[in-house]
């Protein structure tokens, strides 16, 4: 029952958030299903899917999603903390020179 629209979210308690976290997040990311999260009647905050969050809240710039793109073809998408320093120190003294 996936869903592109989101008319009306399925409003839950913080205690059934705290006790069904597992099955909401499961909703939240296979069916798009959006959760807000009700405490003493007053709404707190909302769980929704990250897919859905980026696509209708956060949606990546056509720029990012190039230098994305570029970097999953290179492989360079999968370089450890310790190579991308490397690179970038690299860099600084080839600059620098």
């Amino acid at each position: 029952m996936a869903s592109s629209t989101h008319p009306v979210p399925t409003i839950v308690t913080a205690l059934a958030a705290r006790t069904q976290l597992g099955q909401i997040m499961r909703r939240a990311r296979k069916n798009n299903v959006r959760f807000v999260v009700d405490r003493r009647g007053e709404p707190q905050v909302v769980i929704m899917g990250i897919k859905d969050f980026l696509k209708t809240i956060a949606p990546e710039k056509k720029t990012l999603a190039a230098i994305r793109k570029t970097a999953r073809r290179k492989g360079t998408n999968k370089l450890s903390m310790s190579a991308i320093d490397r690179e970038i120190r690299a860099y600084r003294r080839e600059r620098s020179l």
